[in-house]
């Protein structure tokens, strides 16, 4: 059972989310639970949308799946159930990759000797030739 505060940040980190389930005319059915058991393996907040055409209220369908899916119901909202169960995986620290060790790069023929461009230096560019003479062309 979680506390009234736990409750309040679990329900403003849910108001972004979409739903990742819509709950129909079928109800809920053993392939229903054996998905949301599923995707609480990425996830420890979910969205539920329950469609009109649902057999039951959102609150009786919500208590239902908390007690099949092993989850907490976090808010009953409308026709939206947000559901959490804690994920002990997802708080682990991750392990850090091992640093690649970059290959000895060999100087090139040309490492010692400076390097020329095929342009001229102190010319400017062509424009600014332009600007730069007189109204008589000079």
């Amino acid at each position: 059972m979680m506390t009234s505060k736990e409750r309040a940040a679990l329900r403003s980190q849910a108001n972004g989310l979409e739903s990742v389930f819509w709950l129909g005319k079928d109800g809920i059915t053993d392939n229903f639970i054996s998905q949301i058991t599923d995707i609480f393996r990425t996830r420890e907040l979910i969205k539920i949308s329950v469609q009109e055409t649902a057999p039951e209220s959102a609150k009786e369908l919500a208590a239902k799946i908390a007690e099949l899916a092993q989850c907490e119901v976090v808010q009953v909202l409308g026709r939206k159930i947000t559901l959490y169960r804690y994920n002990e995986e997802l708080h682990k620290p991750k392990q850090k990759a091992k640093p690649v060790r970059a290959k000895k790069v060999e100087p090139s023929k040309n490492s010692g000797k400076p390097r020329r461009s095929g342009r001229a230096i102190g010319y400017g560019n062509a424009k600014s030739r332009w600007k730069n003479k007189g109204k008589d062309g000079n």
